[in-house]
């Protein structure tokens, strides 16, 4: 379910941000939850060449959990090498200490389709990546 093999069909990692904080704007009461792993910069001794990132998408804006990111808005929160494992659709705005899972983990290009934030999956066939 959080499959992670590169496919050309697939949007790259800015236009799939910039689609989903589109997107987003339309939905204040949804938070987008997007987890998978950065590639570190130099593998640590222990050989791990990546780490774990946690991205949140809310009323049109990007902001990482895990990770400094860029001061300037037009600019992606996640590099072009970042792997998106899974989206989580969270009822917002985000309350931690009464967090509200309403679908996910799904693919996160399942978000692209606007019904799906409704809180119930979309068709896959529905789902049509930006160019």
């Amino acid at each position: 379910m959080t499959d992670t093999t590169p496919d050309a069909a697939l949007p790259s990692v800015a236009a799939l941000l910039a689609a989903l904080e589109e997107i987003s704007r339309q939905r204040p009461d949804r938070v987008l939850r997007l987890v998978g792993t950065l590639p570190l910069p130099e593998p640590d001794p222990a050989g791990a060449g990546e780490e774990p990132f946690e991205l949140l998408i809310f009323r049109g804006f990007s902001s990482s959990v895990t990770h400094p990111t860029a001061f300037d808005p037009d600019q992606p929160a996640l590099p072009a090498s970042a792997r998106i494992a899974a989206a989580e659709l969270l009822a917002g705005p985000l309350n931690p200490s009464d967090e509200r899972l309403l679908a996910g983990p799904l693919p996160a290009v399942t978000y692209l389709d606007a019904g799906a934030w409704e809180g119930r999956p979309a068709d896959p066939g529905r789902v049509t990546p930006p160019g």
